[in-house]
């Protein structure tokens, strides 16, 4: 994926790559905060649609050339472990920095809905088929789900009030500075997938003249390299007290990942059992319950279960539930993917 480049220039891949990435990701939010104030949307919508949308661009492009290539292991594979990385680890850093405050919507509604979408792409594949109609179904889902919880969304902070809302447009003034919050946005956006990039490239190569196996990058370099995006605005918005940017960009990103992103790769290139255009049995046993699991901890752990009309938190001391299950899911991954295999060919 990533041509081999001189060591030195490894170097400045990774330097550079990082200090854009820090840089982009700040532009990218501010950007989206002061299109969302101007306009009185929601700050969640935001983060679902933009955000969300736009630091998916990775995921979309790497699962899109799989499937044309019929390497249907790593279209959703990279899919599916980036929806569990952004929950897990992303969310989970988010959490670190700042204390999430959930509203009820959010925790009751989207944490459900996505176990929900997880479910339901676990009972797409049980017979290792993904044909184009099933392909077509998944992205019709994400057709109708998506602007349907965006208008519930923006409804029920409605009622909250207007402050909470924030649904009463913004001054003349902030109307004014709409174009330069675009551009922010449309800049910060294109050098944060840029830099993305850049950085695995760099580190890719770093790690091969290191002598680490093609295997291990894919398993970590790779795979995180993706959500890198994610993991950027989320910790711009968590250190920017942006607590619906941060939860619209995770909820918005897996939907995405989980519904447009499988579904146009199989649409590209319909999965069939068996072969190199078949995936592997772990994505139905091991890869999609996990998901499951995780997507239902955002309503377990953000919920206000004494007052569920209320807004909830997810707290520093969650985040250790969810930063232990994912070195035992990565240790699980691993020794699965060379152990159990090895021992098998």
């Amino acid at each position: 994926m990533y041509a081999d480049v001189p060591f030195w220039l490894s170097l400045v891949f990774m330097i550079g790559g990082l200090g854009a990435l820090a840089w982009s990701s700040d532009l990218f939010v501010v950007g989206a905060a002061e299109i969302a104030k101007a306009l009185g949307i929601s700050a969640f919508v935001i983060g679902m649609v933009i955000i969300g949308f736009g630091t998916s661009a990775p995921e979309l492009c790497v699962s899109a050339i799989s499937g044309i290539t019929g390497h249907a292991n790593l279209s959703l594979g990279n899919a599916y472990g980036s929806c569990s990385f952004n929950i897990a680890v992303i969310l989970g850093v988010a959490v670190m920095i700042f204390p999430l405050v959930v509203r009820p919507e959010v925790s009751f509604v989207a944490g459900v809905g996505l176990s929900a979408v997880a479910l339901f792409s676990l009972w797409l594949l049980r017979d290792g088929f993904c044909a184009r109609g099933e392909a077509c179904a998944l992205l019709c889902a994400f057709a109708v789900l998506m602007p349907l919880y965006c208008w519930y969304d923006q409804k029920m902070k409605t009622r909250r009030g207007p402050q909470a809302a924030g649904s009463a447009a913004g001054s003349p003034e902030s109307r004014q500075r709409i174009p330069l919050a675009a551009v922010k946005l449309v800049v910060g956006l294109a050098v944060l997938v840029g830099s993305s990039h850049l950085l695995v490239w760099g580190a890719v190569d770093f790690a091969k003249f290191c002598g680490v196996s093609d295997l291990v990058i894919g398993l970590t370099v790779v795979s995180a390299g993706t959500s890198l995006p994610e993991l950027a605005s989320a910790i711009a918005s968590a250190r920017r007290g942006e607590h619906e940017f941060v939860l619209g960009n995770i909820i918005g990103s897996n939907l995405f990942n989980m519904l447009a992103v499988v579904g146009i790769a199989a649409v590209l290139s319909p999965i069939s059992p068996g072969g190199e255009a078949g995936f592997s049995k772990y994505i139905l046993t091991r890869d999609l319950p996990y998901l499951i699991a995780l997507s239902l901890s955002i309503t377990v752990f953000g919920a206000n279960w004494r007052h569920p009309k209320w807004p909830g938190a997810i707290r520093r001391r969650e985040v250790l539930v969810w930063l232990v299950s994912f070195v035992a899911y990565m240790a699980l991954m691993f020794y699965q993917e060379v152990h159990v295999k090895g021992n098998c060919n």
